[in-house]
């Protein structure tokens, strides 16, 4: 099969690789119908991230089911499926209360930007659609991998309710899907952090009611002068560096709610800033497959459409050129096709 290997910063590239095989019998193989390049991707491909040795990349994925181990019931040949990109067995004390991404037995994915994918815990980590969804839901679909559930999550662990105040830090993909994610959730007023003129489109287009496009200190003094100096109910870090971690806590109102699910880089929280604000913190990788049969239904009915976030459509072969336009915030997301 064609994937994409990770070789070293900034390099990326499309190699024959061999086809994935069933290993255990709670596996599966599906051939996949879109995958696409992450956020967080960029972090190995920046050369932030260690990459030792050459890898296979990628962990966002739907597809069509060809293999399942002697063990899986759930899914089926010929079924197309959603995954997360974390794998669970669904059973763990984790899983049940919720929090699959920390499940006893995760396997983190990889390799998904590729014509084919190994699925562990197939039974805990998949979910079929009732039919095969047509070609233009496919983007929307997609993002329920993770960006989308990401950005559910960060709503979630922020405690978006309804008629709330809400500012969002990032606007990359997963921010954009906070802003719809806390729009959904019912919020009044949506703030989105962002100085880039096509994402600030997209986010007003997604729920945002408020642009603002500062940073640091001048970012802070503007949520409290559109929040009457009180701050945001809630507020989504979706970026993961030290900066927007501080933003976001000193931009939310004591009693308030921080949603993190930016992968951190060098974040510091002294307990004692902390301890003064009174603000809560809940956060990590998000658990993609809780959201996922509701994200799923959300879309079908047309409720939602996350796949918008999508900006640059591109064949497998030419993933690089993604890493390329991500990198250079030319593009917001790269959708691939296999």
């Amino acid at each position: 099969m064609r994937g994409a290997v990770l070789h070293a910063p900034g390099d990326v590239r499309i190699e024959q690789l061999p086809d994935p095989s069933i290993v255990e019998p709670t596996d599966a193989i599906i051939r996949m119908s879109a995958t696409c390049v992450c956020g967080s991707d960029l972090w190995p491909y920046r050369g932030i991230n260690e990459v030792p040795e050459p890898t296979p990349i990628g962990h966002e994925y739907c597809g069509v089911v060809e293999e399942v181990g002697s063990d899986v019931t759930s899914v089926r040949p010929g079924q197309f499926v959603i995954g997360s990109f974390i794998a669970s067995d669904n059973t763990c004390p984790q899983c049940r209360s919720g929090y699959q991404s920390a499940c006893a037995h995760r396997v983190g994915m990889t390799g998904a930007q590729a014509e084919l994918l190994r699925v562990p815990h197939a039974d805990g980590t998949l979910v079929a659609t009732a039919d095969h969804p047509d070609a233009e839901l496919l983007p929307s679909l997609l993002t329920l991998s993770d960006v989308m559930g990401t950005g559910w999550f960060a709503a979630v662990a922020a405690g978006v309710q309804q008629g709330m105040t809400v500012a969002v830090v990032g606007d990359g993909a997963v921010g954009l899907l906070g802003v719809l994610s806390a729009r959904q959730m019912g919020a009044e007023r949506i703030i989105a952090m962002s100085r880039h003129e096509p994402r600030q489109k997209l986010a007003t287009e997604f729920g945002a009611t408020d642009i603002v496009p500062e940073r640091g200190d001048d970012a802070v003094a503007r949520i409290r002068d559109l929040t009457d100096g009180i701050g945001a109910d809630a507020v989504l870090e979706c970026v993961g560096t030290d900066e927007a971690m501080t933003q976001a806590i000193r931009s939310t109102r004591a009693g308030g709610g921080v949603g993190f699910v930016g992968v951190p880089h060098g974040v510091s929280i002294p307990g004692g800033r902390l301890f003064s604000t009174m603000v809560r913190l809940h956060g990590g990788p998000a658990p993609v497959r809780r959201f996922l049969p509701d994200l799923i239904d959300a879309t079908l009915r047309g409720e939602i459409d996350p796949g918008r976030v999508f900006d640059l459509d591109l064949p497998l072969d030419e993933v690089a050129e993604g890493y390329r336009a991500m990198d250079e915030r030319r593009a917001i997301k790269a959708f691939l096709r296999p």
